[in-house]
């Protein structure tokens, strides 16, 4: 499995709300960079074992430049401190992808919710939306206003745009935007966890689409241990209680591309020829689970004893 990966400059830093700082990103050539969709996001190289993922939230029309969003978080690992402190204007940084497991669907009417940098992959979905001449609105939360990124760019969809910050109108009203759905209306939703635990809770999943930048808890079974057979590489590897598929067949010496480790990304997607997965990821949905051709091997295990893997 192979991906675009290359080293690109900072074209521009701006700051998109307090703590939001926008970056985008062109090949130091000029270069075209790869297409990509409404949803897609791109990996962050930003150092040893410092690797994040973030939404491309530009023009994907623009084949010459990546826009990306990074929230500054105070108590997080690291990553986005470096990119407010150590990412200057020209500078360079390594990046791979697009990858897209968001990604818009057709449809005639959309419900578009975000939370906080939530927004982010929604911008270009709520373009495409507008180009296709579809129905659709935005609720659009977060801490305060001046905390919330992007929201110039968004008066020129009008009212279809309701901005809600939470020290001025309290916790959003999903009823409003999620009571009475149209039959067909697709809603796209990405912000913190506790936000999208409330919108499943109360949306008919075949219209969900989520995206979640922290893993989902989930109850799962007991770590037994299993075999792994690598069909194209020809080995069998026994994946042990206390270790990952992935660090089993790493450990085994085939080279698979991962970034997350926690079922978030995707990176690590891979064919499942035979067996039964024991899905743990945020990635994936149920329909995607119930036909098991698939799994993140960063996470998830197996339902018995052996599982065949197109590696």
């Amino acid at each position: 499995m192979t991906a675009y990966e290359a080293e690109l400059v900072v074209g521009r830093r701006d700051l998109a709300a307090d703590g939001v700082l926008a970056l985008t990103l062109r090949h130091p050539l000029g270069e075209r960079l790869p297409a990509w969709e409404p949803g897609a996001h791109i990996d962050v190289l930003l150092g040893p074992g410092l690797e994040r993922q973030y939404s491309l939230c530009g023009d994907p029309a623009d084949r010459h430049a990546w826009r990306i969003a990074v929230l500054r978080e105070p108590d997080g690992r690291g990553g986005s401190a470096y990119v407010h402190e150590q990412l200057e204007e020209g500078g360079k940084v390594r990046v791979r992808g697009p990858r897209n497991h968001f990604a818009l669907h057709s449809s005639p009417r959309y419900r578009f919710i975000a939370g906080g940098i939530g927004i982010t992959p929604l911008l270009p979905m709520l373009a495409a939306a507008e180009a296709a001449g579809a129905e659709w609105t935005l609720l659009y939360g977060g801490r305060t206003r001046d905390s919330m990124a992007f929201t110039e760019e968004l008066r020129r969809y009008g009212d279809r745009v309701a901005v809600a910050p939470q020290d001025e109108t309290g916790l959003l009203d999903l009823g409003s935007v999620l009571d009475d759905v149209p039959e067909g209306t697709l809603v796209y939703c990405c912000g913190p966890g506790p936000l999208l635990d409330a919108v499943e809770a109360r949306c008919p999943s075949g219209a969900l689409h989520v995206e979640r930048f922290q893993p989902k808890v989930r109850e799962t079974g007991e770590n037994t241990a299993f075999e792994v057979v690598l069909e194209r590489s020809g080995r069998t590897v026994t994946v042990a209680p206390d270790v990952s598929v992935l660090d089993a067949v790493r450990a085994a010496g085939v080279e698979v591309l991962y970034s997350c480790t926690e079922g978030t990304c995707g990176t690590c997607e891979t064919d499942v020829l035979d067996g039964t997965p024991d899905h743990r990821d945020s990635v994936l949905t149920d329909e995607e689970r119930e036909a098991g051709e698939t799994m993140l091997i960063c996470v998830s295990r197996c339902r018995g004893k052996r599982l065949v893997l197109d590696l």
